[in-house]
């Protein structure tokens, strides 16, 4: 089952690099995607439990953010998701794709630090690595709305069970 997880996060990680050549050929990073860095807030659902105590899916909010690294398609991303019995706070690295007009869609890693380890959070209840697929998008000249799944890989005490929590959210662009 690990070999499955580490092929999975694999693919979810190459699969931009084979789609962003073809979408960036035809227009600049400026004409398609989204280049701002952003703060924002809004609602998480965690949507898996450990089958433990302590480890239902728990339903809150995110505040979540993105530095735009200039003139690259990375992104470092932080996300804090709350409302459990712990806090979920989750650095991660991006690779951004432009498939549109301000909007990119994201795959990325990190690793997830509970505030409150053995207690739940929209994303388990331990310490664990992250992978996150999403999409991003500028409404307006300072408005972003953003969604995304984070995959928490081994994140439950006493078991082997993997978390997902759904984010969605509004930022402020900068």
């Amino acid at each position: 089952m690990k070999i499955f997880k580490l092929i999975a996060s694999a693919a979810l990680a190459i699969t931009p690099i084979f789609l962003a050549p073809s979408i960036a050929s035809a227009q600049t990073l400026e004409e398609r995607g989204m280049t701002s860095s952003y703060v924002g807030a809004g609602v998480a659902a965690g949507v898996t439990n450990g089958g433990q105590q302590n480890d239902a899916a728990t339903f809150g909010g995110n505040v979540q953010g993105r530095y735009a690294i200039p003139n690259s398609q990375v992104s470092v991303r932080g996300a804090a998701l709350f409302g459990g019995d712990s806090t979920a706070l989750i650095p991660t690295v991006t690779f951004d794709a432009p498939i549109a007009k301000n909007t990119n869609v994201y795959v990325g890693g990190g690793y997830a630090f509970q505030t409150n380890e053995g207690y739940a959070s929209q994303l388990g209840n331990k310490n664990s690595p992250v992978v996150t697929l999403g999409a991003e998008s500028q409404v307006t000249q300072n408005v972003v709305v953003y969604g995304d799944a984070k995959w928490g890989i081994n994140a439950y005490k006493n078991s082997s069970a993997d978390a997902i929590s759904l984010q969605t959210g509004v930022g402020y662009s900068f």
